[in-house]
């Protein structure tokens, strides 16, 4: 009887340490302007290029007591979806996007340099979600030069580790405020305009 409560605590103890590990996920994110833009230019030609220009891939991890095999990254079709977006938002602002080579067409430059994912560390259960992400832009015409940082965070808490749907809605949603924030400054349209 005693040998067999023995085995009942060890596998019990086993399937909470498994419980307590996340495994890793990688987040296919769709970044959308979340806000109505408005037809400003007069289909001025405009060349754009997007880039992922991070330090590292990982975003960060989901936390829990083995942190290290929990990493968070973006798809690779994260950056594609971007450049859709900032494509799509410069059409709506009015502008032609033309291939690079263009004669006479503004640049822009997007690129996401950095997305962040940070949860609490040498704790079994993930409580907290502190999230941020910073895009880069560059907007040149034939005489200007215009850069720009755009960033968003976001703080999440919940009663239990969250999985790769509401990991990717949260990370869709903080890219999605920093993208709109390159389209809402004035300054970087208006170069695009000259």
């Amino acid at each position: 009887m005693l040998k067999r409560a023995g085995i009942f605590m060890l596998a019990m103890v086993t399937i909470g340490l498994v419980g307590c590990a996340h495994s890793p996920q990688q987040l296919n994110v769709q970044p959308q302007i979340n806000k109505p833009l408005n037809s400003v230019a007069r289909q001025q030609p405009v060349v754009v290029t997007v880039q992922d220009v991070r330090q590292s891939k990982i975003l960060g991890t989901r936390g829990g007591i083995y942190p290290d095999s929990s990493s968070i990254t973006l798809s690779d079709n994260t950056i594609n979806a971007v450049r859709q977006q900032v494509e799509q938002g410069v059409r709506q602002l009015g502008f032609n996007v033309v291939p690079e080579g263009t004669p006479n067409a503004n640049h822009l430059t997007v690129g996401l340099s950095d997305m962040t994912y940070q949860s609490p560390k040498g704790t079994a259960y993930v409580t907290q979600a502190d999230l941020s992400a910073t895009f880069t832009a560059e907007a040149r015409n034939m005489n200007k030069n215009y850069q720009g940082r755009y960033s968003s965070s976001l703080q999440q808490r919940f009663g239990y580790a969250p999985n790769q749907a509401t990991n990717t809605k949260m990370v869709t949603d903080v890219m999605s405020d920093a993208l709109t924030r390159v389209f809402q400054d004035q300054q970087l349209i208006q170069i695009l305009q000259q």
